[in-house]
């Protein structure tokens, strides 16, 4: 497979109609039920932490990081990462993952969640959460909660219900 030149960049308000046709080719009508949705739908994310992919002027992926709390905790919720699937396997995901981790550790976040496979985010630093620490707004495996500590020892005594956090809201 031939190497393929990408750029991580910001994202910026002139993206959002690009991204949202992106979510719906990629996770169909469906995404809406999910718990994860539920989060994201009361709140928005952090522009300043969320970042897109580009082949030339075209965007190819999508990541977001938006304001939580775990209980009384502050955090980060990662997701949707969405890339294009001619796209996949190139390394574009692992880069903006990255990417939003280093920002969010810059501007002195702490822990980062998200639901996904543990296998392959773990590769970014993720892990799983013991079963019955913290709670989602609906139905989610919990094999597939995951926390990321940006600072050691973060997530130490931490649980409660995985809520949006209006105090961190950039709206």
């Amino acid at each position: 497979m031939t190497e393929l030149a990408f750029t991580i960049l910001p994202e910026s308000e002139d993206d959002a109609a690009a991204i949202e046709r992106l979510h719906e080719r990629t996770f169909g009508p469906g995404r809406f039920a999910r718990s994860a949705f539920r989060i994201r739908e009361r709140i928005a994310h952090d522009r300043e932490l969320s970042f897109t992919a580009r082949v030339g002027t075209l965007l190819v992926g999508s990541v977001r990081l938006t304001p939580i709390c775990i209980g009384d905790t502050p955090a980060l919720f990662l997701g949707p990462l969405t890339i294009e699937p001619p796209f996949r396997g190139r390394g574009i995901a692992r880069a903006l993952i990255a990417r939003a981790v280093e920002e969010a550790k810059a501007k002195g976040h702490r822990l980062i969640v998200l639901v996904g496979d543990e296998p392959y985010y773990g590769e970014s630093g993720f892990k799983r959460i013991a079963k019955g620490a913290v709670a989602m707004p609906g139905p989610v495996d919990p094999e597939r909660l995951l926390v990321a500590e940006l600072t050691a020892g973060a997530f130490d005594g931490v649980s409660g219900a995985i809520r949006p956090d209006w105090d961190q809201a950039k709206i």
